[in-house]
């Protein structure tokens, strides 16, 4: 069989990456509702932060069909964007005393052992901690709760980002781009009767 010109490429939706990229997407426009002053230029920062996420994974993979470079580099562009959004997130927190959870934290734990899929699965969660933890003394506020929150999906699609960017940068290296491709699909069909 010979190799297409151009091979299968999108399907992005499917990617778990662009899946939690989305997620965080959606908890941070909720959260800069909520949270962040409607004149601060940070809520437009960070928005647009979680949105250059998603996009980049969906235009890196649809550009895949005839550059590998151009999807490795938008891939790299989307981990680059929520980087960015980790450290707002972080800022927040420090600028108002508020609590930044370590990677281990139990909570933290059970929002990613919890799978969530939308951004209300999220507050579903954010109300369980506030709850579990009210007799506990004084729980942590919602701002608190949701800001670490979003840092814990970012850091799973972080973590899903650096493997797709691995195996996109090995892939490069055995298979080459496209004119590696073009050159392979023109020999082909020249060996061809």
């Amino acid at each position: 069989m010979v190799e297409p010109l151009i091979p299968a490429h999108g399907g992005y939706r499917q990617l778990k990456s662009f899946q939690v990229a989305q997620l965080v997407y959606d908890v941070t426009v909720r959260f800069c509702q909520r949270y962040v002053d409607f004149k601060s230029r940070t809520r437009d920062q960070m928005t647009q932060a979680a949105r250059s996420g998603v996009q980049n994974i969906a235009e890196g993979s649809q550009a895949s069909g005839t550059s590998k470079k151009m999807e490795l580099k938008l891939t790299n562009v989307a981990r680059a964007s929520l980087e960015e959004l980790r450290l707002d997130y972080e800022d927040f927190l420090r600028q108002r005393g508020l609590a930044a959870w370590e990677p281990r934290d139990p909570r933290r734990a059970a929002l990613i052992a919890q799978r969530p899929a939308t951004a209300d699965d999220v507050a579903t969660w954010a109300r369980q901690v506030w709850q579990g933890e009210r007799g506990h003394g004084a729980p942590p506020s919602y701002p608190e709760i949701a800001a670490n929150g979003a840092l814990a999906l970012i850091a799973v699609a972080a973590s899903l980002l650096d493997r797709q960017i691995d195996a996109q940068a090995r892939a490069f290296e055995t298979e080459g781009g496209f004119t590696e491709r073009l050159y392979r699909v023109r020999s082909a069909r020249r060996r061809r009767p």
